[in-house]
């Protein structure tokens, strides 16, 4: 296929176009020693990084834009596109990009306002995420990819494979955003005017500290957001520069409000027909309900389901073994999906007003699909641990 033959270009080239960009002090990069947004230098490898595909991951650049854009990419094979959440950065996935290099490409982006990446004052929509996808993929010569997304990233991969359905062979959503509006009252409560000044304060290294404090407090009272504390203070960590405070809050924003998660998949869920997709989440997730995960795949037609029963938002982190093997084992047993303009016009004109998706309406009303899905055949068992029974 076609995607197979771009992803499996030799990286050598990738490299020097991008260390010739990363040294440019273009627009995009804004000269600063060669230094990124984050801290890191270019070239050097991640914390923690370890050995893949025989050689060390190490942060790479480009610029797209006129922005630039921090990214790991790592083996050869088929492309797998890995995309973290808000105030998270490509770092996320270091820890499996190694084993999966081994039989793919693998491109792990810092989303624009994330990481490594550029924190202009500019267009953080979900929308704007996946054409920025899009556009990093094609600067770098990837045609086609499985879009693995976590958390906001979810919500990326989803936009992106509704906009792009040609380059997308494969959906993986691990803890994904936009299934319905229930998210951590912290969340909600950033998006109030005047937060940005809280935020400061938290992101502070007093406030960190305090943080820490209260963390620990729930990871030993065994609450579902404690399971995350780790990583939930990584992310504030992150935030204490303020173009990525503001990044964030813009981020934020475009998709929630008071009243939590503004947008939605499940008007849109049916075209996930003929899309091979995974949703993967925590049970004890305290940011997005596990009940999302039971929606969003009776709405998506022929999609698994696996729930880690140890793991809150970070699944991935909890388990990472297991994470990996499910998703080989969906890779090795799914086909990519190949879609025509015939086809997408199709199904688009085969939806009607009004059909029940996912257990809900479009307008977030309950339905009594007896456990169909919306294009009418019964959805995928969901598959446990060994241990779960």
């Amino acid at each position: 296929m076609a995607g197979s033959r771009e992803a499996g270009n030799s990286e050598a080239g990738d490299s020097e176009a991008s260390d010739s960009v990363a040294g440019s002090g273009e627009a995009g990069g804004r000269k600063t020693g060669g230094r990124a947004a984050d801290g890191r230098v270019a070239g050097d490898a991640l914390p923690g990084a370890s050995r893949g595909a025989g050689r060390e991951l190490h942060t790479r650049f480009v610029t797209v834009h006129g922005y630039r854009r921090a990214y790991l990419r790592a083996g050869r094979g088929p492309a797998l596109l890995l995309i973290h959440g808000i105030g998270d950065n490509s770092g996320t996935w270091r820890d499996l990009i190694p084993a999966l290099a081994r039989r793919h490409t693998v491109i792990a982006p810092d989303l624009l306002g994330h990481g490594g990446s550029d924190k202009p004052r500019g267009d953080y929509s979900v929308a704007g995420y996946a054409c920025g996808m899009r556009d990093l993929l094609t600067v770098l010569g990837i045609e086609r990819v499985t879009v693995v997304g976590h958390s906001l990233g979810g919500g990326v991969a989803m936009q992106f494979a509704y906009q792009f359905p040609a380059r997308c062979e494969r959906l993986v959503l691990v803890s994904t955003g936009g299934v319905g509006p229930d998210l951590h009252p912290v969340l909600r409560a950033a998006t109030a005017p005047g937060s940005g000044h809280a935020l400061a304060l938290l992101a502070s290294s007093p406030g960190r500290r305090v943080g820490s404090v209260v963390a620990g407090a729930l990871r030993v009272l065994h609450t579902d957001v404690g399971r995350d504390a780790e990583d939930l203070m990584r992310v504030f960590a992150s935030l204490e520069v303020s173009t990525a405070r503001q990044a964030f809050l813009r981020t934020l924003r475009s998709a929630v409000d008071g009243r939590g998660q503004a947008i939605t998949m499940l008007d849109r869920c049916y075209l996930a027909a003929g899309m091979p997709s995974l949703i993967v989440w925590g049970e004890h997730d305290g940011v997005i309900p596990v009940e999302h995960a039971r929606i969003a795949h009776e709405a998506m037609p022929g999609s698994r389901l696996e729930i880690f029963p140890e793991a809150g938002h970070f699944p991935h982190h909890a388990d990472p073994e297991r994470f990996r093997a499910v998703l080989e084992d969906f890779l090795a047993t799914t086909r990519p999906a190949s879609h025509s303009d015939r086809q997408w016009r199709m199904l688009l004109r085969t939806r009607h007003d009004g059909a029940r998706v996912g257990g809900r309406t479009a307008a977030g009303g309950p339905t009594a699909a007896g456990g169909r899905t919306a294009a009418g055949g019964r959805a995928r068992r969901v598959r446990r641990a060994p241990d779960e029974g």
